[in-house]
């Protein structure tokens, strides 16, 4: 397994933005360095161009970089954020790679299917897994996309009434927080009849109790035995075409020091296959 290290914060709307590259580089510290390699993401914030993405110049330039990264291999790779928009462009590859698209499991206490509009500019976060099904700005949607089916939402628990709305008109599974409690993972991407899967984690899918240095925590979330039981048990029954990690946020380097434990079971449940 690679590991590809991207501190980007432009895709995040949170007064903790810019905390995002430092918990990228916190984490990229204790991954072993030959297996590890890190995208450079511009100091700038961006502009949004019109096209209804805050600071999409920037983000865009990132994706591509982490496109041409991914590029480089055909062994699956797990991505570490930043922001969650770093997601798009690893989707991409593994949709790319697979001859069957993957289920794609969105651990994440928001969806992120907002919805994209020109006149009012908003943060990529919020609408990443939109822009995974293909619906997004130009230049910021998944090409090839993910077909609806193939994505399972979980530990979801903050849904905006427009999402609410797209989850039930494509009938996307969502697993709430206490039906994890051992194969929901496994079993839901049994049931899109994938072969294969990958594995974003928002880091705010856990409880604020056990990891509160994220960019949005949100209450009851995930307890971490069960979220590493769950992915254990989903790797060891599905390949992994790819993973990634984002939103650590950090409020300095003993904060850091203190949730970077957390981080690495996870880790290590992703990878324990």
């Amino acid at each position: 397994m690679r590991f590809v290290v991207v501190p980007q914060w432009q895709g995040s709307g949170s007064a903790r933005a810019m905390r995002l590259a430092d918990g990228a580089t916190a984490i990229a510290g204790d991954l072993p360095s030959s297996r590890t390699v890190s995208v450079e993401v511009p100091l700038g914030a961006g502009e949004a161009l019109d096209t209804g993405v805050a600071r999409f110049s920037s983000l865009r330039l990132v994706h591509d970089r982490v496109a041409e990264t991914l590029s480089g291999s055909d062994e699956p790779a797990i991505v570490i954020g930043g922001d969650c928009g770093v997601e798009l462009a690893a989707v991409e590859h593994a949709l790319r790679r697979d001859g069957d698209a993957p289920a794609v499991v969105w651990l994440d206490a928001h969806p992120d299917l907002g919805a994209v509009d020109a006149a009012r500019p908003r943060a990529f976060c919020g609408t990443v897994a939109r822009a995974i099904l293909g619906e997004g700005a130009d230049g910021l949607a998944a090409d090839p996309a993910l077909p609806a089916d193939r994505l399972v939402l979980a530990g979801t628990r903050s849904i905006d009434d427009d999402e609410s709305e797209l989850i039930d008109a494509r009938g996307i599974p969502v697993l709430p927080v206490d039906a994890l409690t051992g194969t929901a993972l496994a079993d839901a991407v049994a049931a899109t009849g994938a072969t294969s899967v990958y594995v974003h984690i928002d880091l705010d899918v856990l409880d604020p109790g056990v990891l509160a240095n994220v960019a949005e925590p949100q209450p009851f979330g995930v307890g971490l035995p069960e979220l590493v039981a769950e992915l254990r048990a989903l790797v060891a029954r599905f390949p992994l075409a790819g993973a990634g990690i984002a939103m650590f946020s950090p409020d300095g380097p003993d904060a850091a020091s203190e949730d970077l434990p957390t981080v690495l079971r996870l880790l290590s449940a992703l990878t324990a296959a």
